[in-house]
């Protein structure tokens, strides 16, 4: 696609169209300036037309985006500073872009057309049906020219007809614009047909006042003329008042408003130009709706916040268990602003798996701030449009979502919830993230502009929160105006006291069961059974099920329903998770890892089978780039070690390797695999067993060295739910184990390993030959030494 600036001359209720030839008087400044530059740089000219000919002024705001190219054939100087240029029509083009100058300069692309097939007979029978029509129209028309209508009459070629014919009819600029923006010839010659149809009938109800109007009146005048029998028609109707009342009231709200001039100005212009139209056309509901959307925003009106800081904290721990850290820094964030500090900070962000309660957070915080509570789900957002909102011009335009937000807030200063802020993507139609960059920015906020309002709005006041599941999703940009607060996962005590204090008595009410009971016990095996997630979102489906089941069995005549430890399975079915899955025999080559994922902590079983073969090195399990470096890296490892490790130096020539993670329709990545599948090929290679108490996580490197992670506490939770005893982890994360919960560290022994020898002493069982032969080959040593020393 090619894309040309050409200077833009705009007219004021004519269209041009390719093949014309036509004249027009131009005296704006704007268009003589057009008009000089092409002449003297040999150009083209892009000829469009204003929406709106009243205008006096043409803006990119008030022309149409498709016009005609045309040649300027010929410049007469009239006046002082006025032209008479005639104009040839090349081709249809389209504007995508303008820019101001001296004149409008637009970059202008080439719109193909759909030819017709001539020598199709339904085709042919349309050109000669429309070439009858336009005789016998022109017939009853004395004001056509006799050059135009001959031209037509002798015209052979449909797509010319069409253009030729459109210049010469009678009817409003937005028709001859649609007719100039339909590409098909075929469908132009049906909607010239139909317009011919109607002419026709019009001409012969309005022959004696054409007759008696003047010839040469122009089109401004015509436009006046129609807009007054427009006006006494809705007299005759009583439409009249209704809608000057209601013109009344837009020029009193806007007023209201108190808005800076120009911006009160643009309103008043959008006002007039509704008074010049029926209340029954298109375009008049689009201004109406506009300005009854830019007038119901909350201009001037705002809630007043009240910050205090006790009370912020009884409403955290009255609506949310635990989470101590993540309390501390919203009473933080409180407590300056309760001191008067400065709230233009960086944009709080809560980072955690699914269902550990960053949305109810901001609920809390929203009801502490006594501010209004919006919610904007971001996820699957690709178009820019959705944040600045669309044009007003296309149809079914709308404020964007930030905009509407306000609007449903019916304030100036809510609290907005930008909620899975990591889901936004992007594609043709725009970078969303990058239009949230200003809605995040306090130093360019205050004069946000929405497309559709195209007036600036004041967002400094709004305080924005987002939320994410995966930091490391979130643009670069994005994440740098923010600050980011972890939301870990919930330890089993946690959820018991969540359940117990918030979701059972919630739902109970929600269900009305006053004779429903389910005991402590009940909701521990509940946990440890048909649970297994970072939040809460899967326990309390759970309960509703629990409520469900209880309910039938009220309707059916039961007085009272008690869930016990021993009842529960009636209601849930078979146990999903065995609680001590880890207890298990020690095997060789199996080993397990602990992984971090958006919902949290998971455990994840590596498994190493030796065979036969040539040296190959198979890997399987839908492993990333980054976990089969890994698993390369291990193995290199376990080569140039292989003495050190009690396996034969020439292995890799003569055995086969196998690595396998098990759920292979499950992608799996990350460095931190690296000593669980190092652990698994020595013993694999050795034949030692496993502990299968143990569960391990680290980088390795092709020295050895085991580097640090990050989730420390959702693989330690994973772990303890998994039901590991020991757990080994990177000497470099001992800082992370202050973030532990106790309830974790009492289950658990933390192994610190600064290289892979700490890994394998900890997680591999002696193997009983290899033992024995040490031993020997230490006795032997010391005889030989004593031998040496007694003849010395």
């Amino acid at each position: 696609m090619e894309f040309k600036q050409l200077c833009v001359l705009p007219l004021r209720g004519v269209v041009l169209f390719p093949h014309q030839v036509a004249h027009f008087d131009v005296g704006r400044e704007s268009s003589v300036n057009a008009v000089s530059r092409a002449v003297k740089a040999n150009e083209t000219i892009f000829v469009t037309s204003q929406k709106e000919a009243m205008d006096e002024v043409a803006t990119v705001d008030n022309i149409y985006e498709v016009g005609t190219v045309a040649a300027v054939r010929h410049v007469i100087k009239i006046g002082e500073q006025g032209y008479r240029v005639v104009l040839e029509g090349l081709y249809r083009a389209e504007a995508v872009g303008y820019r101001e100058d001296t004149c409008i300069v637009a970059e202008t692309t080439r719109l193909n057309e759909f030819p017709c097939d001539k020598e199709d007979v339904e085709i042919l029978a349309k050109f000669r049906h429309l070439k009858a029509g336009f005789v016998d129209f022109f017939d009853h028309a004395k004001k056509i020219a006799v050059e135009p209508f001959a031209d037509l009459s002798l015209c052979d070629e449909p797509d010319v007809l069409t253009d030729l014919a459109s210049g010469q009819l009678f009817i409003d600029v937005s028709e001859r614009q649609e007719l100039l923006c339909e590409l098909s010839v075929e469908r132009r010659m049906d909607r010239l047909t139909k317009i011919l149809d109607r002419e026709k009938q019009l001409l012969e109800i309005d022959m004696q006042i054409a007759e008696k109007a003047h010839h040469e009146i122009d089109l401004r005048q015509r436009e006046y003329f129609l807009n007054e029998k427009i006006r006494a028609i809705r007299d005759e109707l009583g439409d009249a008042q209704d809608t000057d009342e209601e013109l009344d009231e837009f020029v009193s709200a806007i007023e209201k408003l108190a808005l800076a001039p120009e911006h009160e100005e643009k309103l008043m212009r959008e006002v007039e130009k509704m008074a010049r139209f029926s209340p029954q056309s298109p375009e008049a509901g689009v201004i109406h709706s506009y300005l009854s959307t830019v007038i119901g925003l909350p201009w001037n009106i705002k809630t007043e916040e009240t910050i205090d800081v006790k009370k912020a904290e009884e409403i955290l721990e009255r609506d949310h268990y635990g989470l101590k850290d993540v309390k501390e820094r919203i009473l933080e964030f409180f407590a300056v602003r309760q001191l008067g500090g400065d709230p233009k900070g960086s944009i709080l962000c809560l980072v955690g798996p699914p269902g550990v309660g960053k949305t109810s957070i901001v609920k809390s915080i929203a009801e502490a701030l006594n501010r209004k509570y919006v919610r904007i789900s971001l996820g699957g957002v690709r178009d820019e449009a959705e944040i600045r909102g669309h044009r007003k011009t296309y149809i079914g335009s709308m404020p964007g979502r930030i905009i509407s937000a306000v609007n449903q807030a019916k304030t100036s200063n809510p609290l907005i919830l930008l909620d899975e802020v990591d889901k936004l993507s992007s594609d043709y139609k725009g970078d969303p993230s990058s239009a949230l960059l200003e809605v995040l920015d306090r130093e360019q906020n205050f004069e946000f502009t929405d497309h559709y309002i195209d007036i600036p709005f004041d967002l400094s006041d709004v305080l924005f929160i987002t939320t994410a599941n995966d930091a490391s999703e979130i643009p670069h940009a994005l994440r740098d105006r923010m600050e980011l607060i972890e939301i870990s996962g919930y330890t089993y005590e946690e959820k018991q006291q969540i359940a117990l204090r918030h979701i059972i008595p919630k739902q109970l009410k929600n269900y009305n069961l006053n004779h429903v009971s389910i005991d402590e016990k009940a909701v521990k095996k509940l946990i440890l059974s048909y649970t297994r997630e970072a939040g809460v979102r899967t326990m309390e489906r759970m309960i509703e099920k629990l409520c469900r089941k209880s309910a039938r069995l009220l309707v059916e005549g039961r007085k009272s329903v008690k869930i016990t430890e021993n009842t529960i399975e009636k209601y849930l079915g078979i146990p999903k998770y065995t609680q001590d899955v880890a207890e298990k025999n020690d095997q060789i080559g199996v080993v397990t890892g602990l992984a971090w994922t958006q919902v949290g902590g998971e455990t994840l079983l590596v498994e190493v089978n030796v065979m036969e073969g040539s040296g190959k090195l198979e890997l399987t399990g839908s492993l990333g780039d980054v976990m089969q470096e890994s698993a390369k890296a291990a193995y290199s490892y376990v080569r140039a070690n292989a003495e050190h490790l009690g396996i034969p130096n020439d292995f890799y020539k003569k055995t086969d390797i196998h690595i396998h993670v098990p759920e292979g329709a499950v992608p799996k990545d990350g460095p931190s695999a690296g000593v669980t599948i190092t652990t698994a090929l020595v013993s694999a290679l050795s034949g030692r067993k496993v502990k299968s108490d143990v569960a391990m996580t680290g980088e390795v490197t092709l020295r050895g060295r085991v580097l640090a992670i990050g989730g420390l506490k959702e693989k330690s939770l994973a772990a303890l739910q998994y039901g590991s005893k020991t757990v080994i982890i990177p000497k470099e994360n001992k800082k992370d184990l202050e973030e532990i919960p106790d309830l974790v560290k009492n289950g658990i022994e933390f192994v610190l390993a600064e290289n892979i020898d700490k890994v394998l002493q900890t997680a591999l069982l002696p193997n009983p030959d290899l033992e024995q032969k040490k031993r020997i080959r230490r006795i032997v040593e010391r005889k030989s030494d004593a031998v040496n020393a007694r003849l010395n």
